[in-house]
């Protein structure tokens, strides 16, 4: 059986290749129906937003991306409660539906995951 992965991206969508490869591991990971889940945390809860403006810094959109995931199988998302609040930010600001966790839950998940995997 497939060792579950909890896969947790703390990076802005422009602040480097973070935000980019985290998201091109959980689709890798969904095409071959391993157990995976996203935690977004810090700055990577800024990937969520749908009004991104990449093209302005020659980078890509990744809210397409970050659609595709329920098709790859990969529908465990979640974002760190307190890092949308630090940020001012609303779910109705979000491209895809995701679950808040508080740090306690953030605790419970991350030994819910035989692996944890941080970018």
């Amino acid at each position: 059986m497939a060792k579950s992965v909890l896969l947790i991206s703390r990076q802005a969508p422009w602040a480097g290749l973070g935000a980019t490869e985290a998201l091109d591991i959980a689709l890798a990971a969904g095409a071959f129906d391993l157990p995976l889940a996203m935690l977004f945390m810090d700055d990577g809860v800024l990937q969520l937003l749908e009004q991104q403006q990449p093209q302005q810094l020659e980078q890509k959109n990744l809210c397409a991306h970050l659609q595709a995931l329920p098709m790859f199988g990969i529908e465990q998302l979640y974002v760190a409660q307190n890092c949308l609040q630090q940020r001012g930010l609303a779910d109705a600001e979000l491209a895809v539906a995701v679950e808040r966790v508080d740090d306690t839950q953030i605790q419970q998940l991350i030994r819910q995951f035989d692996h944890v995997v941080t970018l």
